[in-house]
Order: C-alpha cells, then sequence, then structure tokens
C-alpha cells in the first residue's frame, strides 16, 4: 500500500503495527532519531552525489520479506511510540547504547524490545553535518542488524523519530505557513512529556526542555535530551521535595565515552517575601557531580516565578547571550558549558500532573520594545522641533505697493 501525501494517525499507526505483536517472533528494535524526515534521503542523496551513505537502510528494505514505510506521521503517534510498544506487550526492556551485538544477552524465548538512541542531526539545519550523521546512523543500523541475522535471530526494525526535521515545501500550504509564523507553538504541543518526579501519590517537579545538553572541557558535548525525555534513561530517585525545599536529581550512567556516571542537580527554594506580600519558588543553583567526585556549581540569575506559577525560558546556560544565566562559582564549574532551551520547571503546588501558569524570563522591556521607544523618541523630537520651527516664522508687517511709490525701509529697522 502506498502512504504518499496521507499523514498517518496515531490510530492508524497502531492498525498498520499489528502484525508486527502478531508474528510468532517477537524480537522488536526501535532505533529513535531526535528528528527526521524522508526528504533527508531523497534532499541530501541528490544533492551530494559523492557523498552517497552505504544505504544499508536500503539493502535491509529490499532484503526483508516484508516492509512499511510512512513518509508522514502524526508527530502525537511517534512522541509517545516507545510508551504505545510497551503497554502492546510483555516486553523486556533493553536500552543498547555501545552497539555492540555480540555482548548482548537474549532470551528469544520472550518478547524482547531493543530501544537505540541514534545520534541526531546538526541544529541549524547545516546539510554537510545533516548527511554525516545520517550516513554514522545508517552505518549503526546496518551493525546491528547484520549482527543478529549472523546470531540467527528473528527480528523486526522500526526507525523513526521524535519530530519530523524539515517542514513541507508544497506550494499549496504557503499560506498555511505563513499564517502560522505570526503564531506561537501551542504550549500542549510539547515533542514530548515533560520528566515528572513523584513522591506517594503527587506530583512534586516538572521538568521539560526541548534541547538538554552539556560540554565538558571545551571538547566533549554530552546530549542529554532523549535519556532524560524520550527514554527517560535518568534516574530520579535522589529528588528530594518538600514545602521549601526542592532537589531535581538527574543521575546518569555512562552518558559518553570517558564519563562513568554523571549527576545533574537542580535547586529550589520556595520563600515568602514581604514586598510582594506572596511566596516566590527560586531556582537558586546548578550542580554537576562528575563520576562522584569531581563537583561543579552555579550559580543562577533570573530563575525565580510566584510559587503558584512554573518557570519557563527560551534560552538557559552558561553563554553571556542568554537571558537566564549559569554562573559558575567554583573553579570546576568553569570547565562546562550548559544549553538549555526551551526550559521550563516547576517544583512546587503542581496541580492535575501539569505544568501551572509560565512565568517568563523575558522582561517587558526586551530589546525590541527598547529599539521601538528610542525610535519613538527620536521621531517625537523631530516632530517637535519642526513644529517649533514653524511656529518661530514671522511675516513683514509692510509691504511693497505696486501702484504707489517704492517701500523704503531704513537700515535700522
Amino acid at each position: 500500500a502506498l502512504h504518499e501525501g496521507h499523514i498517518v494517525s496515531a490510530l492508524e499507526l497502531t492498525v498498520l503495527l499489528q502484525p508486527v505483536f502478531m508474528q510468532n517472533s517477537r524480537n522488536l528494535i526501535l532505533f529513535l532519531q531526535h528528528t527526521l524526515s524522508i526528504d533527508d534521503f531523497t534532499y541530501l542523496s541528490e544533492s551530494y552525489v559523492n557523498k552517497l551513505f552505504t544505504n544499508l537502510l536500503q539493502e535491509i528494505l529490499q532484503s526483508s520479506p516484508s516492509s512499511l514505510v510512512l513518509p508522514a506521521v502524526d508527530c502525537e503517534a511517534t512522541r509517545y511510540l516507545l510508551s504505545f510498544l510497551q503497554e502492546s506487550g510483555d516486553w523486556k526492556l533493553t536500552n543498547l547504547t555501545n552497539q555492540d551485538v555480540s555482548q548482548l544477552e537474549l532470551n528469544t524465548s520472550k518478547p524482547n524490545l531493543l530501544v537505540v538512541q541514534l545520534q541526531p542531526l546538526i541544529s541549524g539545519l547545516n546539510e554537510i553535518s545533516a548527511l554525516e550523521a545520517i550516513a554514522e546512523n545508517d552505518k549503526i543500523i546496518g551493525r546491528l542488524t547484520m549482527g543478529l541475522q549472523e546470531r540467527g535471530i528473528h527480528f523486526s526494525v522500526i526507525y523513526t523519530a521524535v519530530r519530523p526535521s524539515r517542514i513541507s515545501r508544497r506550494t499549496d500550504v504557503v499560506g498555511e505557513l505563513r499564517r502560522q509564523l505570526m503564531a506561537t507553538e501551542e504550549e500542549g504541543s510539547l515533542s514530548y512529556p515533560p520528566l515528572t518526579v513523584i513522591t506517594g501519590n503527587d506530583t512534586c517537579i516538572l521538568f521539560y526542555a526541548s534541547n538538554f545538553s552539556l560540554k565538558a572541557n571545551s571538547s566533549v558535548f554530552i546530549d542529554l535530551t532523549n535519556a532524560t525525555f524520550v527514554t527517560q534513561n535518568v534516574d530520579i530517585s535522589s529528588s528530594e521535595c518538600s514545602d521549601i525545599n526542592t532537589t531535581l536529581s538527574l543521575k546518569y550512567t555512562k552518558p559518553v565515552n570517558g564519563i562513568s556516571s554523571l549527576e545533574i542537580r537542580f535547586l529550589m527554594t520556595n520563600n515568602f517575601y514581604g514586598g510582594s506580600a506572596r511566596n516566590w519558588s527560586t531556582l537558586d543553583s546548578v550542580e554537576i557531580v562528575q563520576d562522584g567526585e569531581k563537583f561543579a556549581k552555579f550559580n543562577v540569575s533570573v530563575i525565580s516565578a510566584p510559587a503558584e506559577y512554573s518557570f519557563h525560558c527560551q534560552l538557559v546556560g552558561t553563554s553571556n547571550l542568554y537571558p537566564a544565566r549559569l554562573i559558575p562559582s567554583n573553579n570546576e564549574a568553569k570547565n562546562w558549558d550548559v544549553f538549555i532551551s526551551r526550559l521550563q520547571i516547576q517544583g512546587f503546588n503542581i496541580e492535575n500532573k501539569r505544568f501551572s501558569y509560565a512565568s517568563d524570563c523575558t522582561g517587558f522591556f526586551a530589546p525590541g520594545i527598547w529599539m521601538g521607544l528610542v525610535t519613538s523618541v527620536v521621531l517625537l523630537w523631530i516632530l517637535a522641533y519642526g513644529i517649533h520651527m514653524i511656529m518661530q516664522l514671522t511675516t513683514n508687517n509692510r509691504f511693497d505697493d505696486p501702484k504707489g511709490p517704492a517701500l523704503s525701509v531704513p537700515q535700522t529697522e
């Protein structure tokens, strides 16, 4: 069946995936990428003929007894695909990080779900970097599938992403795209659900970011977005909640080669301030602990909100250009760079397991507003000066009569 030109809904996707769950061999591999579109294969492969990737994925599709290609799938369906797969059967979930099949032990008598996080495409639509990333992911897919085939293990493969990497270029939707340029993205259309910390039956911490990454020693890049929000391959058991102090603890095991463990703590407080006669929640500091020894601490600026609200900021990190900064407070912190996009966090007064109204880090007098005000003042000054000059114009109190004698004006006047 052909699916071009049709966006597969979540319900249609569950129907299309039913044959995978009904077959005898229920070993399923989920290759999950942060962004992906069908154009990444067609457009990039045509643009760089001399840099074509090895096409292992194409060979797998051609040699497979059956295959299904869905060029466009609703984002709501792909966001919760992993959760849907886990609920669809009694799977044994295994997260593969080193992509080494030889050390993988599978009990083929029971259903196995293998989740492989592929490296994300480079942001900014750098086509050469995106091509290299797809080529490397193509090699990873080929290496894993061939390794399982050599061991005689039957399996099915799903290759997808959390969100599309390219917008539609169709001319029939240009008007709709122009309208959406002036509209903000709906808050409910998150790429994935926020990270939730639950104590008892209550939700005490909500944490979300569209990009959560670090850089150690200006060389080692660590992307924690997928591990934190998509697969949630993170330990949050050390998080603490109370009415006054809340700590969000994120522990990662071997996030990259060379780092065996990494813990990131967000320390928040809830205090009463007499000036505003209300409680405010404040993110006081961020701590990074590497391998249980190296301790880095950052002081935080501008991250506060009324205790009943959540806090939202478009850019948070160590860069001086970000509206909310993480300021190193010890020497170890100077070795880290933190990049967080679309941060939203709430550690107090959470209701219905959802974020409350967000207090944004952008103040009222944003750079655009200041530019408008300064321009308006300059124009008003020019207008006032022009009106003042016009009001200073005077006319002669005597006029020359062409029918009478010439008008003589003494020099004293």
